[in-house]
């Protein structure tokens, strides 16, 4: 598209990557509302529906569980449309990405404050709203993601883009996790929506690159990046990296609860947890530019082991020691928040998909990281039930399984996740092109 086209939609020149802070505030600012909307979905909605109208947990957990289901089969598709959008013009992947986001609002809210009565009304209106708030939140997820990604440049360049989207998403998720509680849902909902739009109009004057045709006009190119031997090792690695993130942030209440019997210190490990992963992103990009995107990530799943290691010596009263396992694996999340997209955002480069493919990509890479956080508690929450767990055990055997499973389950997989990518990627020849 010509500079004067661009200019005709009231959008800046077209460039590669991140020129300045404005920049990328304006591109990353998304972030912060895309991140906030997660928390309360996730950790306030089922209680709000089991203590608020006394739906029973076992009919709710089926309706989250099938909505978060069709959600991740939704992604590829969703990614496969959002390439053809961009490859029509900008201006249509955003306008796109706007309605989504009224649907996402509007879902939102109708979630926390149902106009009906009854549990089966109750689970029919949580279902579809679900349903409607899962899909307007992908599909301005995969724009978002799929505009960031389309911007190129160098190693360095590409950690920026992700660093400004993630560093973004972090302050929301600090926000979320203070403002229900706070000022309540009635003015969370209303947050929530100002912050969507003001990201969406930022995101209007972002940078973004010039515009090129879809891989191919079949269906075939929803599954190409599955030809690409580079994108099938990153996902692999990407799984087993994300499944031992996910294990803990399942547990963590429980540990905090009944392992340190310390409840009133949930707000405290919580901000540094994640105040820690926002703060290390500039520390992660330095080590992006000595030692690369592979080796830091690497060093970032040292450091998740050490912690977590550290973490299973920790007993009731541990306090203090377990806020530094709070910052220490923050600082690791930083790392998991930044590279990886960007490592992603090489192989498409280099696979020759660049500004024509990211959506297929990324809607893999996003059905990725909802079944990330499925089998984690697939995987967590039976494992605690076999071995005689329950919550508010004082049981040292029970206490003990909570320590393995919280601190031991995720430090053998992210040294799985280490090995793998020690030998699919660093140790193979062509690492180089894509690290």
């Amino acid at each position: 598209m010509s500079e004067r086209a661009m200019a005709a939609l009231g959008l800046p020149p077209a460039t590669a990557g991140l020129a300045s802070s404005g920049d990328g505030l304006r591109y990353g600012a998304l972030g912060l509302p895309l991140a906030f909307v997660a928390l309360p979905l996730y950790v306030l909605l089922p209680n709000h529906y089991a203590a608020q109208f006394g739906v029973p947990l076992a009919a709710l957990g089926a309706v989250l569980l099938a909505a978060r289901l069709l959600d991740a089969l939704a992604d590829p598709l969703i990614g496969r449309w959002v390439d053809r959008l961009f490859a029509r013009k900008v201006l249509s992947a955003w306008w796109a990405a706007t309605i989504a986001a009224l649907v996402l609002a509007t879902g939102f809210r109708a979630l926390f404050f149902p106009a009906v009565e009854g549990t089966a009304a109750l689970l029919a209106w949580c279902a579809i709203g679900l349903v409607f708030t899962y899909l307007g939140y992908s599909v301005v997820s995969v724009v978002h993601q799929a505009w960031g990604a389309r911007l190129g440049g160098d190693e360095a360049g590409r950690a920026r883009v992700v660093a400004w989207r993630e560093g973004a998403a972090v302050v929301g998720v600090l926000i979320a996790s203070v403002l229900p509680s706070a000022s309540g849902l009635q003015a969370t909902t209303l947050v929530f929506a100002v912050l969507l739009l003001a990201g969406l109009a930022l995101l209007r004057q972002a940078p973004r690159a010039v515009l090129r045709p879809p891989l191919d006009a079949g269906g075939a190119a929803s599954v190409q990046p599955f030809r690409v031997t580079a994108f099938r090792r990153l996902l692999a690695i990407f799984i087993v990296n994300g499944i031992a993130s996910a294990v803990p942030a399942t547990l963590v209440l429980f540990f905090i609860r009944d392992r340190l019997q310390a409840p009133a210190w949930e707000p405290a490990f919580l901000a540094a947890y994640f105040a820690a992963g926002a703060l290390s992103i500039p520390l992660w990009l330095r080590s992006v530019a000595r030692f690369g995107l592979a080796r830091s990530w690497l060093a970032g799943m040292g450091l998740a082991i050490a912690t977590f290691g550290w973490a299973a010596t920790l007993g009731a009263g541990d306090t203090l020691g377990f806020l530094a396992v709070c910052i220490a694996s923050g600082a690791a999340l930083g790392a998991d928040l930044t590279l990886p997209g960007a490592l992603l955002t090489g192989v498409i480069q280099r696979a020759g998909h660049a500004g024509h493919g990211e959506g297929a990509y990324l809607g893999w890479w996003n059905f990725a990281t909802k079944l990330n956080l499925a089998l984690a508690a697939g995987v967590a929450l039976p494992l605690l039930q076999a071995t005689g767990y329950e919550t508010g055990a004082r049981d040292p055997q029970a206490l003990a399984a909570l320590s393995f499973a919280y601190c031991l389950l995720p430090c053998a997989l992210k040294l799985g996740a280490a090995l793998l990518l020690w030998a699919l990627w660093l140790r193979h020849p062509d690492a180089g092109d894509f690290a």
